[in-house]
């Protein structure tokens, strides 16, 4: 891959961006290009194959959007792919908001969503599509989606879906576009499976770089803590009460993050869940509320690593931490976003020294340790799955406490 050089441009107006498109980034409030964005925009444009590498929350959506919307005005259609449902609409959001000012149409192709609705919005001729692996191949099959005519193919997080085991999926969609086209590949880390899929599907790319893989915001603060499994809650509650932004915690498992909300929710803190147990709607929901206030904390699992992109997120918080150093990167990739300062702490057991070394050799600098801190008090909190009053009441003994491990018994893009 090449290397892209610098360009000291202070705003959008040098890049070969066309006078409608900056004007509706202006009465958007796009002002000054980030500096992926003034690296990619200017050979995206010029229909240059190329592989963006950057931290999160440094805009690459704009970053490949731009070019993509220019390129639709000259009828060139383009596929943007990505790894889950929280990505997929975050990005055709942005997309649609600088689109419908210049009639530039998207359509939407997620799982979870009645296939009737992107029907509809496959007959109305949009000239980009944007959608998750499993969707689109379901549209493929069913003959309501041709890639014949695709002139730009985005993948964005692009090691995020070979992680998420896409290989297969993704390997059947770059066969069903043409061989003659633009290919644009952006992701936050570069693993050797990215670039055996750039030098496969790709010519000539550029190498635009930002940060090295690995590169964490400046602006986040770090903090490491070894503790228990048992105290992990009591820590939970004291850091919740010292932090009083938006807090968003991952949990390795859908059945954690159930867990941990129930706990918090018990605190007296508003709170909401997004994992994979959850519907469509109520995902949004959570999000969305989020995002407005109405939840000060959002408790996820790694679908939300990078597919949320909210503002003001003071407190990221590694509940437990994640099976691979890249999915942390990500992670407290949520907060000191767009230049703001913002907070990560991790949470490890003992047995997680090997882990917490991954990390650090990824980001190559040692994670600060941080002393205990006094705990409060251990409480007793009902079960998620059991009302706690009828147990107590008919005497039953008290419901565990928080944290206490749980017992078991046994159109042209239609044909």
């Amino acid at each position: 891959m090449i290397n892209c050089g610098h360009l000291n441009t202070p705003d959008f107006y040098n890049l070969g961006i066309a006078p409608n498109i900056l004007a509706v980034l202006d009465k958007l409030g796009f002002k000054i290009p980030t500096p992926i964005q003034k690296k990619s925009i200017p050979p995206a444009i010029e229909g240059k194959d190329l592989v963006g590498l950057a931290q999160t929350g440094t805009g690459k959506t704009l970053a490949f959007g731009i070019p993509m919307i220019q390129a639709a005005l000259q009828k060139k259609r383009g596929l943007v792919i990505l790894p889950t449902r929280e990505l997929a609409l975050q990005v055709e959001q942005t997309l649609h908001k600088i689109g419908i000012h210049i009639e530039v149409r998207t359509a939407l192709l997620i799982g979870g969503e009645p296939m009737y609705r992107q029907l509809q919005a496959l007959q109305k001729n949009p000239t980009i599509v944007l959608g998750t692996p499993g969707r689109i191949i379901d549209h493929l099959r069913q003959k309501t989606l041709s890639l014949k005519e695709v002139k730009i193919l985005v993948l964005d997080e692009a090691d995020r879906m070979l992680d998420m085991g896409f290989a297969p999926q993704l390997k059947t969609i770059l066969n069903a576009v043409p061989r003659e086209r633009q290919t644009m590949l952006f992701s936050a880390t570069m693993p050797n499976e990215i670039v055996h899929l750039a030098h496969s599907y790709m010519k000539f790319p550029l190498r635009i770089e930002i940060a090295p893989s690995g590169t964490i915001s400046a602006k986040v603060t770090q903090e490491l803590f070894f503790i228990s499994k048992p105290d992990k809650p009591r820590l939970l509650e004291k850091l919740l009460h010292e932090y009083h932004g938006s807090v968003l915690i991952f949990s390795r498992t859908k059945f954690g993050a159930k867990k941990i909300a129930a706990g918090i929710r018990t605190l007296g803190h508003a709170v909401t869940e997004l994992h994979s147990n959850k519907s469509l709607s109520q995902r949004r929901e959570a999000l969305d509320g989020f995002k407005n206030g109405k939840y000060r904390i959002l408790v996820a699992t790694d679908i939300a690593s990078r597919g949320i992109d909210v503002k003001g997120i003071e407190l990221v918080l590694n509940y437990d931490l994640p099976d691979n150093a890249e999915d942390y990167i990500h992670r407290i990739g949520r907060t000191a976003r767009a230049g703001a300062a913002g907070n990560a702490i991790s949470f490890a057991t003992l047995d997680q020294r090997g882990n917490v070394k991954n990390i650090e050799r990824l980001m190559r600098a040692a994670l600060p340790l941080r002393k205990l801190p006094e705990l409060p008090p251990a409480r007793l909190i009902a079960s998620p799955s059991r009302p706690s009053f009828s147990r107590r009441s008919s005497g039953h003994p008290p419901s565990r406490s928080y944290g206490e491990p749980r017992k078991f018994s046994r159109s042209k893009w239609r044909r």
